[in-house]
């Protein structure tokens, strides 16, 4: 399932990033956010907003477009 279809508070762990941006996907790898890395949605904000995810003890926001390539599984 797609990182967008999961709800505020749910853990997930990552199993494709092939599909994401590849400056996007470099940018996530460097802060540590690789398939198998767990991470939990923490805040999503209306009208196509950004998406802010916590992993690896780090808060960040990524584009609601970029959210849509990130495939995840319950963790």
């Amino acid at each position: 399932m797609k990182l967008t279809e999961i709800h505020v508070g749910d853990k997930v762990r990552i199993t494709d990033l092939e599909t994401v941006n590849r400056l996007v996907r470099r940018r996530l790898i460097d802060l540590g956010i690789m398939e198998g890395t767990t991470i939990q949605i923490k805040k999503t904000l209306p009208f196509g907003g950004p998406y802010t995810i916590e992993a690896c003890g780090q808060r960040i926001a990524i584009r609601k477009k970029e959210a849509e390539h990130i495939m995840v599984e319950a963790a």
